[in-house]
């Protein structure tokens, strides 16, 4: 099926499913915009750079519904990028991080929608020129049997079918099947505690069958949400059964802490020790792969088309950037450490977040690598309706079987004017370099944007 038609599909389940929400006292949000983007090196080439202006006409959305019967946090930006050089066709991309439940008999019986669309690259061993890069689509649905067992205790029963899919590398097209069993003891109103057992079974569409696997996790859960102190501990162990006869096993640890001390201070930090695949760290680890993340995320920023301008991904100036997965069927070890602290005051606001991963494939070595790297913004308000920000990142990726490392840094600067309630103006510079002990992935680019926003 073609890749536009797949994700047209995927859109229109997720549109038909938030259908009844729309009709209810759901918060929608939207920003419209247009722009002009100039690369002098759009190919990314080491030695043969080509100018190109690109017209960049988009919009970005976000979708809340906290119902009795549905409830919906969906994300999204959806962006045309034409060529005027026509040195690349004209790309069509989508972005999505969305979740939607709905309540068939309260307190019993949900049905559940989750989708996860982006922009990754085909080859991670080459550069994001327009020719390297793909849509990708995540998608998960089916049932939520519950049950209450007194007045702390309940338990669910989940069925999911999963569907991975991407546009150019048929590796990654796959069904899944999911079958959990969840228990949960509420210790205090704020405090939960949960034991966890997961089955799943892995069907790749174009792979051979000693691809496939069974996944079978058992683990416990902590969660706590506090007015300026969350937590989510998860410890347990994997177990995968390949066809072919192989079998794997590991410890599963995943850490998700925010700590806001003050009004103005936030930091939150994320740790990961799990085997996966690209398909299943879209799905828990969206944001790690440039897909944004609806949970608990700034409002304004996700509707922000030009946030992505300080971001690891490296891109458009405007709306969607590319992630780093590695697409296609492969499992492996992963190992995943960020953090980041934000500092906010009328005038002045501070980002930096440092991460560091290391990945380790089962079947085959190409790809095993550790990466670090830190981000850094700045945003100074110059007047109530014009503000300057800066952003600089620096990546070290090395794939430890290939003797090869790559460093990629990124400066730039965007200057934006507020006209009034609905429109506003960006105008923004950005370098990159990357220098690579493979030949011919080293180069140079310099991209201008100018444009304009409608925010609803």
């Amino acid at each position: 099926m073609p890749a536009v038609k797949r994700l047209t599909h995927a859109v229109l389940l997720a549109l038909a499913c938030a259908a009844p929400a729309i009709s209810q006292a759901g918060t929608l949000n939207y920003t419209l915009y247009a722009g002009l983007e100039h690369s002098n090196n759009i190919a990314l080439s080491p030695d043969n750079p080509i100018s190109e202006n690109v017209l960049t006409p988009g919009a970005t959305f976000q979708f809340n519904q906290t119902g009795s019967t549905f409830q919906a946090n969906v994300a999204g930006a959806f962006e045309y990028r034409k060529y005027l050089q026509n040195h690349f066709d004209s790309q069509t991309q989508t972005q999505i991080v969305g979740q939607g439940n709905w309540t068939v008999m309260p307190d019993r019986l949900d049905f559940s929608v989750e989708d996860y669309a982006g922009v990754q690259p085909v080859d991670q061993l080459q550069s994001n020129a327009p020719d390297n890069q793909q849509q990708t689509n995540v998608l998960a649905l089916g049932p939520t049997l519950r049950m209450r067992l007194g007045d702390a205790t309940r338990a669910q029963f989940e069925l999911r079918f999963i569907n991975s899919y991407a546009s150019k590398v048929d590796e990654f097209d796959s069904n899944r099947g999911l079958l959990a069993f969840r228990l949960f003891r509420d210790l205090t109103p704020t405090d939960t505690i949960s034991g966890n057992l997961e089955y799943q079974k892995v069907d790749f569409d174009n792979q051979p069958s000693s691809a496939n696997y069974k996944r079978e996790e058992a683990y416990l859960r902590y969660t706590s949400q506090l007015a300026h102190f969350d937590a989510d501990v998860m410890l347990g162990g994997t177990k995968l059964d390949f066809n072919e006869g192989r079998n794997r096993s590991a410890p599963l640890f995943r850490l998700q802490i925010g700590w806001q001390p003050t009004l103005r201070n936030a930091l939150s930090v994320a740790g990961t020790y799990q085997y996966a695949d690209a398909a299943t760290d879209l799905m828990t680890s969206p944001s790690v792969y440039g897909l944004g993340a609806t949970d608990g995320a700034d409002r304004t920023q996700a509707l922000d088309p030009f946030a992505n301008t300080g971001g690891l991904g490296s891109g458009s100036l405007s709306g969607i950037g590319v992630g780093s997965a590695v697409i296609g069927s492969d499992v492996y070890k992963e190992k995943r450490f960020e953090a980041t602290w934000t500092w906010k005051s009328e005038r002045l606001n501070i980002t930096v977040s440092p991460a560091w991963n290391k990945l380790n494939y089962i079947n085959q070595s190409t790809f095993n690598q550790t990466g670090k790297g830190v981000s850094a913004g700045v945003g100074y308000r110059i007047n109530p309706t014009l503000t300057l920000t800066g952003f600089g990142t620096f990546d070290r990726l090395k794939y430890d079987t290939l003797s090869r490392t790559d460093n990629t840094v990124r400066l730039g600067l965007d200057l934006g004017q507020q006209w009034n309630r609905h429109w506003s103006w960006h105008a923004a510079v950005a370098r990159e370099r990357r220098t690579s002990d493979a030949v011919g992935q080293d180069y140079r680019e310099t991209q201008f944007f100018i444009g304009v926003v409608y925010r609803r």
